[in-house]
């Protein structure tokens, strides 16, 4: 929440543990979840856990478990800049580098209503070979082989999305886009970043 990407309730989170996915509840404000709130589905749906409602995102989630045996969490927000970029093209373009930390130019999955199969299958489509995707009118979702990656994710669409934002609001100038060729060098680069374990 401090971080700007969800309001009130809006958005959801999800670990897999095992064939158990722990999901955010419906409605309850981030701010006051406890421990004892978690609510547990298996891949079909089916409660496991927890007497709370589970998200009403769950199909999204588990469309990305089910497609994805590797994914380990999935983040869902309403983030404003990204939803803002949703409205207005069918590819954020790619602007930055880090658009290849999440597969290539991120695709926007065409509306469908909230909560729906339809809405998970549009994601699926916009996900191939991406582990982001925006939601038109909606917002976004990012995966990983941890919360701390989906996460990490998300917030690296969204400062993507208010960096095109900002560079197209300015009359007279169009912002200088990265190549094809320029992201797969990036690509191969970012499968040696980070610390050796």
């Amino acid at each position: 929440m401090t971080d700007g990407l969800v309001v009130g309730t809006s958005g959801n989170v999800s670990v897999r543990v095992g064939d158990t996915v722990l999901v955010t509840p419906s409605g309850v404000p981030y701010d006051r979840l406890a421990p004892h709130d978690a609510t547990g589905v298996d891949l079909d749906g089916r409660q496991v856990l927890g007497t709370l409602v589970p998200t009403s995102e769950l199909p999204m989630h588990l469309a990305v478990y089910r497609a994805d045996p590797d994914a380990r969490a999935v983040v869902h927000t309403h983030a404003v800049h990204a939803t803002a970029v949703s409205l207005l093209v069918s590819e954020l373009p790619p602007v930055h580098y880090m658009t290849a930390a999440l597969g290539g130019p991120v695709r926007i999955a065409p509306y469908a209503t909230y909560g729906t199969d339809a809405l998970a299958r549009a994601m699926l489509d916009a996900l191939a070979d991406r582990t982001g995707c925006l939601l038109r009118n909606h917002g976004t979702v990012t995966y990983g082989d941890s919360l701390d990656q989906a996460y990490d994710r998300t917030a690296q669409l969204e400062w993507m999305c208010r960096l095109w934002l900002t560079a197209a609001s300015v009359p007279g100038h169009t912002p200088s886009l990265l190549t094809p060729e320029q992201l797969a060098e990036v690509t191969e680069r970012l499968g040696g970043y980070g610390q050796r374990s």
